[in-house]
């Protein structure tokens, strides 16, 4: 038996643009998996939140892995498993660096796929900041340009939000809450007043770049945290504390083709085909949309006619939009149906 879940972060297209998108779109092997397939499922954001925490493909990494957490996902003890720094005790957060702008009368979180941090500028930050957090008793550890992790034992209360959740909104909304934000603000604020004067900073400006001027905490999770997964193999995720999950199952590839994948089915995998997140956080629908046409060149065709084949006998695809879930699964059998035409209705809302 061989099965494949695969994961569309964004897959769903916003409602309000919904049927323009679709009228252009030419995806006839997804068309034709979505038309041939049973719906099985479909859910709103995590416990039903108007503000979630967690983007509902965050959601439903965080239940298949078994880490669930206060708010954002439970992930930084794996993440740093995967970089090759386990933590040996205590409580440890995901810590990125990232810029806020100002807007009209608040402060927004900008997608940090999009500030273009290197290791060297990233370095410089780092050793700024950590000289702060260790004063403030909190160890901190680099894991690359733009993952950090920070040990605060004493933080297991706070409600965090993952950064997705929170890009390009009102950061009030989605910071830290509960008896540690104060202590957390402050901390924050520290760094933010130090990194304003670093000349880093005023580089990067120079050069057209945005400045690093602040840290987003999430994640949290006991240094003992495992993951939960029953999949044997995973493929893709561009995202790097997806990807870590990812490596943490018996055997991992990164993003090739369908046909890649068919060369060596898997007896239970998981394909993250996460590259619709940056234009979807940014509101660019023409590249959202050439993305979901590549996903059908390198992707949906290849894996339908594994279906078709016999190569897979079981296909379960999930997609997102930052409201809602749907997920669909599809056999062999269910290919079948010769009386019902391909179709992407199901796309829409």
């Amino acid at each position: 038996m061989t099965h494949l879940d695969i994961l569309v972060p964004f897959g769903l297209p916003p409602p309000e643009f919904a049927n323009d998108l679709l009228r252009q779109l030419n995806l006839p092997a997804l068309a034709a998996l979505l038309a041939k397939s049973a719906p099985t499922l479909s859910t709103g954001n995590m416990n039903g939140e108007q503000f979630a925490r967690a983007l509902p493909h965050e959601a439903w990494v965080a239940e298949r892995f078994g880490l669930s957490g206060r708010g954002s996902p439970a992930v930084a003890s794996p993440v740093m498993h995967a970089a090759g720094q386990p933590p040996e005790a205590g409580y440890w957060f995901m810590l990125n660096p990232v810029h806020f702008h100002i807007a009209q009368d608040h402060i927004v979180l900008t997608d940090s796929r999009r500030l273009g941090l290197g290791e060297e500028e990233s370095r410089q930050l780092f050793a700024m900041a950590a000289e702060l957090f260790e004063e403030a008793g909190k160890p901190l550890r680099y894991g690359d340009a733009g993952t950090w992790f920070a040990r605060a034992d004493d933080w297991r209360g706070l409600q965090t939000a993952t950064p997705d959740a929170a890009s390009g909104r009102n950061i009030d909304i989605w910071m830290p809450s509960g008896d540690s934000a104060r202590a957390w603000r402050k901390l924050q604020n520290e760094v933010q007043m130090h990194w304003f004067t670093h000349p880093l900073n005023a580089r990067r400006e120079a050069a057209g770049a945005k400045p690093v001027n602040s840290l987003w905490l999430w994640g949290g999770s006991e240094a003992q945290a495992g993951i939960a997964a029953g999949y044997t193999h995973g493929y893709g995720a561009a995202t790097p504390w997806l990807r870590s999950l990812l490596t943490r199952l018996p055997q991992h590839a990164p993003a090739g083709t369908g046909s890649d994948l068919l060369a060596n089915p898997p007896a239970n995998g998981l394909l993250v085909l996460d590259e619709l997140i940056e234009p979807a956080l940014a509101n660019d629908w023409g590249d959202w949309a050439a993305r979901m046409e590549s996903f059908e060149r390198d992707w949906f065709a290849p894996l339908l006619e594994g279906l078709r084949s016999a190569k897979l006998d079981q296909l379960s695809l999930t997609l997102t939009n930052d409201g809602k879930s749907a997920t669909f699964a599809a056999t062999r059998h269910s290919l079948r149906k010769f009386w019902v035409k391909p179709s992407l209705a199901r796309l829409a809302p």
